[in-house]
């Protein structure tokens, strides 16, 4: 184990120690302990991802991958209504600052908040 899943070992440990149900005081509030003992769970339940190479690998991949469509960068939030509509393709598009377009059909304005240039990796936020 390297240096820093020594660190993140010892930390578990210690917030697990902290959290055990058998750790508690008597006088600690019904629902304080409920909640402790909800965090007791989810820290052994990140002990057994994390505490294991091969899941651990997986979900720093999964990490990754979910940073990855986050971090696009955002040229503009725009309304629909800013939009050029073609009413012969039921389609909003608007000019990306590389020469490009945004498209959304307008049967996907429902199911979509963000849309990709054609042409570049730049992203606008659709508001409605």
């Amino acid at each position: 184990m390297n240096l820093y899943g020594s660190h993140c070992a010892s930390a578990i440990f210690s917030a697990s120690y902290k959290y055990h149900p058998d750790k508690q005081e008597a006088d600690v509030p019904a629902g304080e302990v409920e909640e402790r003992v909800q965090r007791f769970i989810e820290i052994d339940q990140a002990w057994k991802i994390l505490g294991n190479e091969e899941t651990k690998k997986e979900y720093d991949l999964q990490q990754r991958e979910d940073n990855l469509t986050k971090e696009w960068p955002l040229h503009a939030q725009i309304y629909l209504e800013d939009m050029s509509w073609n009413e012969d393709e039921q389609l909003y598009t608007l000019s990306c600052r590389c020469g490009g377009n945004y498209s959304v059909f307008k049967s996907e304005t429902k199911d979509v908040s963000s849309v990709c240039c054609d042409t570049c990796s730049l992203v606008i936020e659709i508001l409605q």
